[in-house]
């Protein structure tokens, strides 16, 4: 069996696993990535935060993607519950907080693509198309094992293979999940009036719909409704699609096309009791799962591997294992706080659009009206949703800040 030895192994080769490699092989650690990369159009997007670009911008990667991404200058909310307590619209501005745009939104596919193109590219970086099957833990190290026959001895297993993770399971990490009585249908649209780099989300009863800018006259759909709703609008044909598009966003890009595949992502969540066992750490969606709210999903993963860079990089120049216990419980104690507070938010934001209350009628009525009128809120929210202020990773800081 031939058997290659590395400082660390990334398993999973969607966005997360493929930055969070690159990202340790720019810091000289010798760096494999297993998994083959998917790049294949789904009609799915992702709005990378601020925070996420200066990421990728630090690993060299964000040139390549910019040309395809759209600024996201304007988030607009609109209650469209049809409760009594209904705010008016609410608009978040990010100049209001000294940004050009709170992020940037880019077709998943041509994201993966492009990070793929920085793998190749990348001193110090081996990747291996192929799966992982099993993972040994040793005193002073692991083994990978992988499905080609062949085996990885390294310091530190990074698992970021997705929310059935094999490794996560192996390693005996509890993980709970739960489903809400949703899906979501996502697919790309043309139309005809610019959005003027503004991503609007229409509260429902059923959840959120949200249009996000893409280059150009276009956006990407993120319609949240019942798994009845999503199916029977995914089997219309384009132009009564469009028109049903249409007709939910009360006209405001004008006459709709449907210009992608269109997609079904049933709604659920993932959390986990830790994020670490002996020489390995969980990223991504191996460790949390959100629903396709709020774009913290991707953004919370660059985070993960911004912080997991942090950790070993700190390791190796205090001369400890990067893959040992005191290593690993640092990544715990960083990571901790930051998703369970973004998953308690998005699974209470989406619970309180089901609930149909009165009484969760008038608190998030009054919410949202209060964050219109408190200037010094709106904004701590707005910079806590692109970067939280406390704890951020290195890499993820503006370059002025860069330690």
């Amino acid at each position: 069996m031939a058997r290659q030895t590395f400082d660390i192994a990334v398993v999973g080769a969607g966005a997360t696993g493929i930055a969070a490699a690159i990202a340790f092989a720019r810091d000289g650690f010798r760096t494999v990535l297993v998994g083959r990369p998917e790049t294949g159009a789904d009609g799915r997007t992702v709005a990378l935060m601020n925070g996420s670009v200066v990421f990728l911008d630090a690993l060299g990667l964000w040139p390549a993607i910019a040309p395809h991404a759209a600024a996201l200058e304007t988030l607009r909310i609109v209650d469209d519950t049809g409760s009594l307590f209904r705010p008016p619209p609410l608009a978040f501005g990010a100049a209001e907080i000294g940004l050009d745009a709170f992020g940037w939104n880019v077709e998943n596919a041509r994201l993966v693509a492009e990070l793929a193109e920085g793998v190749r590219g990348q001193a110090g970086l081996c990747l291996v198309e192929t799966s992982a099957s099993r993972m040994e833990t040793m005193e002073q190290g692991a083994i990978l094992h992988l499905q080609d026959g062949s085996a990885i001895e390294t310091d530190l297993v990074v698992a970021a293979d997705g929310r059935r993770s094999g490794l996560r399971e192996a390693a005996g990490i509890v993980a709970r999940t739960w489903a809400y009585p949703q899906s979501a249908l996502t697919t790309i649209l043309d139309h005809d009036r610019d959005h003027r780099e503004t991503s609007t989300e229409f509260h429902t009863r059923h959840g959120p719909f949200t249009l996000v800018p893409l280059p150009g006259r276009r956006s990407s759909l993120v319609w949240v409704t019942s798994p009845q709703d999503a199916q029977r609008l995914a089997e219309l044909d384009d132009a009564a699609l469009a028109l049903a598009i249409e007709r939910q966003a009360k006209s405001m890009l004008g006459r709709m096309r449907v210009a992608s595949p269109r997609g079904i992502v049933p709604m659920s969540g993932l959390s986990v009791t830790r994020f670490w066992a002996p020489h390995l750490a969980l990223i991504g969606e191996a460790g949390h799962v959100f629903p396709p709210i709020g774009a913290q999903g991707l953004n919370l993963g660059f985070r993960d591997a911004a912080a997991l860079r942090d950790v070993v990089v700190d390791a190796r120049r205090q001369g400890r294992p990067v893959g040992g216990d005191d290593s690993l419980r640092v990544y715990q104690r960083g990571r901790d706080f930051d998703v369970r507070l973004r998953t308690a938010a998005v699974d209470g934001l989406n619970r309180a659009l089901l609930a149909d209350l009165v009484p969760a009628d008038f608190l998030r009525g009054a919410g949202l009206l209060t964050l219109g009128m408190v200037g010094p809120l709106r904004r701590f929210l707005m910079r806590e949703g692109v970067l939280p202020r406390i704890g951020a990773p290195r890499l993820m800081r503006k370059p002025a800040m860069l330690s």
